[in-house]
């Protein structure tokens, strides 16, 4: 009987293997764990931006029905593993430090938890945390990041090696001698995290010493490092289930005082405690994009080289943590330019503390450089991808490397084409239909493609399915549909016959899901796995069939019972068989980067984002027509699910471009957004099409598997090529975003 060939699945357009549980109600989501004896937390937010508490009434709330405990500052229990309070609590902490709830009588931000309600029922427990009453002595407070721009910027990190720090090559400010220069300031406001599924937790303590908790985090490990920390117990003690997650981009990297403040009622009540932040609270206690100001600067010669570029930035983080980001780091590796300068700053306001969000310091970066590059293309008399195309780096001028590998150009010419750039004029607003004005703009993106180490485990069961198991988590993207297709290609069978499961601390080790690293890490772990197994089955199988022993592996195949050969119809070993034997049919691997090429090649994934925009010329009205998004960004395991992760970043950076912006009241330091009727965000009407174009060609030095990462890229550059696209249109440049049709008339 002829072979029938391999299907391929790596690349196909495959069905997401969850897909059944999240539409019919199958898929358990962190609120929705039904412990015996549940309780649930409501917590009270401070009505100060900064000040201390001096009294605070808890008796009624906690006379209510159905109370069974206020949990503040004067009665919390002593967490072992917050700061002593011996340390200067005006010293930022790092990265990672965050906000100790409970701890002392401080005011740090508006709505900082002050007490949490712990209650037999969701409905008693906001009532009583209703019956909460504080006062407080007021301190002034700051919560303007221009206020604190001429006085409070810090220079974030002092090594020279970090990212952060300054850079340059050639002359410092070299652009102001230039005489073709531009020179701008642009602001990026605060930007909330709200994905459908707000923040919540479950805690329970299952001993004295064991804590379970099911969480919405985006690192079942990293979560369970920081309470096993907080509570000075062994990480083995503590375990972290996020077998689901209904999106995040970001907001769920850190561990909140939320968290905290569930685990600690949970420990104070001994029963489960469920705590979901309200919408409001999502705006104040799970991070945000920082508020930030930039400027550039930048020179180029008549012929369109550019000479010299400088890139200043300063953004938001809170008063008692340190918050940074990569705003400036497309600028130093992007373009061409003798001579180059970064300095980045961050000021401490008196807010909550940010954290990353899709794209994100480079999103923020990206506005303004791409802003930047369309301002110096036009005072050039100069088509903008020309423009690029004219100060395109064949290497990585900041790192001086070889590029691993870089498509960028194929996306340009794949993106001119689908968005009809032809069409575009130099000239702004010589485009009409009606009473609109057209335009059309693009907005380039760059991201690190990331690497670290992950370990799978691959199980043959008895009836020849294969378990794979990582602690890895998936908050969107499709990371169980991909993984089942890389193990399917790798053992030749059927993805039907795969199981990898996920989101729980005990599995095999695995980093947070963000900075578009999983497919490249957990991909090539799952790789690695499948092959061992394999290799191990075939090892096994010699016991029973010499003829394995000399089998090429590609050649072991799997069938409904059997492990067989290929056009060897007698060569088979049942898996009952191959299970009888200790350890049989289980590998646990670890997979590893390869340093020697991390530090001999820049590694990046690119994208490029052309928008054909109308404006109303009478109202200013943004509509956003089309949008074409191109990435290089190596191997595409997944056609369907990457272009779903290319059309979501782009909606995201619709919302960027033209709508979201937290408004913050700074005499009291409140937001006054507080809901999606204030904070608006894309829907359907404001989505347009979306084309995707892939490159699809692999990388072979970020791993074997040829993957660069996708989610990050889909949402950088899309905003300033919507602002490219209004100003082609209309000819006003808007450097704050969001566009709104005020700055427009």
């Amino acid at each position: 009987m002829k072979e029938q060939a391999q299907p391929k699945h790596i690349g196909a357009p495959m069905n997401r293997v969850d897909g059944f549980q999240k539409v019919t109600g199958a898929a358990k989501y962190s609120a929705e764990y039904e412990l015996p004896g549940l309780t649930y937390g409501v917590l009270v937010g401070s009505t100060v931006a900064k000040g201390r508490i001096t009294s605070l009434d808890t008796k009624a709330a906690a006379g209510a029905p159905g109370v069974l405990a206020v949990v503040t500052h004067l009665n919390s229990p002593k967490v072992p593993g917050f700061t002593p309070s011996g340390k200067d609590p005006s010293q930022p902490q790092t990265v990672g430090g965050r906000l100790q709830v409970f701890k002392d009588d401080k005011i740090r931000f508006s709505d900082q938890p002050i007490a949490l309600v712990v209650a037999d029922t969701l409905e008693r427990a906001r009532y009583a945390a209703r019956l909460v009453k504080a006062q407080y002595a007021k301190e002034a407070h700051l919560t303007n990041l221009l206020e604190a721009k001429p006085f409070l910027p810090t220079q974030a990190k002092q090594n020279p090696k970090s990212p952060m720090a300054d850079y340059q090559r050639g002359q410092g400010d070299a652009y102001q001698g230039g005489a073709l220069k531009v020179e701008s300031e642009y602001i990026i406001p605060t930007e909330m995290h709200h994905p459908m599924e707000m923040q919540s937790i479950t805690a329970h303590w299952e001993a004295a010493d064991r804590l379970t908790l099911y969480d919405k985090t985006q690192g079942t490990q990293g979560t369970r490092r920081d309470f096993a920390k907080e509570w000075n117990l062994p990480e083995e003690n503590v375990k972290v289930v996020a077998t689901f997650v209904g999106g995040a981009f970001g907001n769920a990297l850190h561990s909140w005082p939320h968290e905290s403040a569930a685990v600690i009622g949970a420990k104070v009540t001994g029963r489960p405690v469920k705590l979901m932040l309200t919408r409001e609270q999502m705006f104040t206690l799970v991070g945000y994009r920082p508020y930030t100001w930039q400027k550039i600067g930048m020179s180029a010669t008549a012929d369109g080289k550019i000479t010299a570029i400088t890139h200043e930035s300063i953004g938001q983080t809170s008063s008692y943590e340190e918050f940074t980001e990569s705003t400036l780091a497309q600028t130093r590796m992007m373009y061409q330019s003798p001579n180059l300068a970064t300095r980045y700053r961050i000021a401490a306001v008196d807010v909550s503390t940010p954290i990353w969000m899709r794209g994100p310091g480079e999103a923020t970066g990206a506005f303004a450089l791409e802003s930047a590059m369309d301002e110096m293309a036009y005072l050039l008399k100069l088509d903008p991808l020309d423009f690029r195309l004219r100060n395109y780096t064949d290497q990585d001028p900041e790192k001086n490397r070889p590029w691993s590998t870089k498509f960028l150009k194929e996306c340009y010419q794949a993106g001119a084409d689908r968005i009809g750039w032809r069409k575009r004029q130099l000239q702004p607003g010589a485009l009409r239909e009606g009473d609109w004005l057209v335009g059309y703009g693009m907005g380039v993106g760059t991201f690190g493609a990331h690497r670290g180490a992950a370990q799978v485990s691959a199980r043959l069961l008895p009836n020849g399915r294969v378990l794979l198991q990582c602690a890895t988590t998936d908050i969107g993207p499709g990371t169980g549909t991909a993984m089942t297709q890389i193990a399917a290609d790798t053992l030749g069978l059927d993805p039907a016959r795969i199981t990898f499961e996920l989101g729980q601390s005990g599995f095999p080790k695995a980093g947070s899901q963000g900075g578009s690293s999983t497919v490249n890490t957990v991909g090539q772990a799952v790789q690695d796995a499948s092959r061992a197994l394999l290799d191990k089955l075939r090892q096994q199988a010699t016991a029973g069939n010499a003829a394995f022993g000399t089998a090429a592996p590609a050649d072991v195949v799997f069938t409904d019972k059997h492990l067989s050969i290929k056009g060897n119809e007698v060569a088979r070993v049942a898996y009952a068989d191959l299970l009888r034997q200790p350890d049989a049919g289980f590998v646990v691997v670890e997979s590893k980067p390869d340093g020697a090429d991390q530090q001999k090649y820049s590694m990046y994934s690119f994208s490029v984002h052309f928008a054909e925009v109308a404006v109303h010329a009478l109202t200013g009205e943004v509509r956003v027509r089309k949008l074409v998004s191109c990435a290089d960004a190596g191997t595409i395991v997944n056609e369907k699910t990457a272009a779903n992760q290319m059309k979501g970043g782009a909606v995201g950076g619709i919302g960027m471009a033209l709508m979201e912006h937290a408004i913050i009241d700074d005499r009291y330091g409140r937001y006054v957004t507080k809901d999606f009727a204030d904070y608006h965000v894309p829907v359907h009407a404001d989505a347009p099409a979306v084309e995707v174009y892939f490159v699809n060609q692999p990388d072979p030095h970020v791993n074997a598997l040829g993957t660069k990462g996708i989610g990050e890229i889909a949402t950088i550059g899309v905003a300033p090529a919507i602002a490219n696209a209004v100003f082609n249109a209309t000819g006003k440049r808007v450097r704050e975003l969001p566009i709104t049709p005020d700055k427009l008339v």
